[in-house]
């Protein structure tokens, strides 16, 4: 059996966490920009260390699995 949990958690962060598709921090004008479509290397940066961090608190210390 493959365990699923891990390629499905951080496709889901992927997506959810692109800068600028939901939202952007630091937005170009405000701290926040939801939407905006557009992105800088600071909210790149920034998207990129949430996601890493979002990604070993769901599969080091969370360790979820899901057999199918």
């Amino acid at each position: 059996m493959k365990d699923w949990a891990p390629p499905i958690i951080a496709t889901a962060l992927f997506a959810l966490l692109t800068p600028g598709a939901i939202l952007q921090m630091p937005g170009r004008y405000r701290p926040v920009d939801f939407v905006s479509m557009k992105t800088s290397w600071a909210s790149i940066f920034v998207h990129a260390v949430l996601f890493g961090l979002l990604l070993m608190l769901f599969l080091v210390i969370l360790q979820p699995h899901l057999y199918i």
